[in-house]
């Protein structure tokens, strides 16, 4: 077996492929039921509604610009950026390639609505009170976890000069 197909490479394929996959299930359900409710509120609770929000900007609904020229920009840096995170999981180990793999794969999901949907359907709504956080879906679940490993990796495991 070439090293290209190594074990290591067939686990990381294997996390990047789940993590497309649950999220593109839970975007492909959630739309599916939006569409035949006619409503994006599809579930309500004290902490937790699911509502379909599509999403032009960047994370969490930063920089949504309304001009297709601006949109077209960014999804061209997000691409950029998530060749980028493959190069990165190639050159490390470790904690360091799950990061880097999760939030490769969670960047997958977002990039494949930007191209197919010219936005990104999100519809996890935490909420407190009338606090509401950021709405969210899945692929910023795994996004978001990557960079907090990213985080914890540096903070806790690299060797202080």
């Amino acid at each position: 077996m070439s090293n290209f197909l190594n074990k290591n490479f067939v686990i990381n394929f294997l996390i990047i492929l789940s993590i497309f996959a649950l999220d593109r299930f839970s975007k492909v359900y959630v739309i599916s039921k939006n569409e035949k409710s006619l409503s994006a509120e599809l579930f309500e609770s004290k902490y937790l509604n699911i509502d379909l929000v599509w999403n032009e900007g960047i994370a969490f609904g930063l920089l949504s610009f309304d001009q297709k020229f601006y949109y077209d920009t960014l999804t061209g840096l997000i691409c950029l950026i998530t060749i980028v995170i493959l190069w990165m999981i190639i050159k490390t180990n470790g904690l360091e390639k799950l990061a880097f793999t999760m939030v490769f794969g969670g960047s997958l999901g977002n990039i494949f609505d930007r191209l197919y949907y010219s936005s990104v359907p999100d519809f996890i709504d935490f909420h407190f009170g009338d606090f509401h956080w950021f709405i969210f879906n899945v692929a910023d679940i795994f996004i978001t976890i990557g960079v907090l490993l990213l985080i914890l990796n540096e903070v806790t495991f690299k060797k202080k000069i």
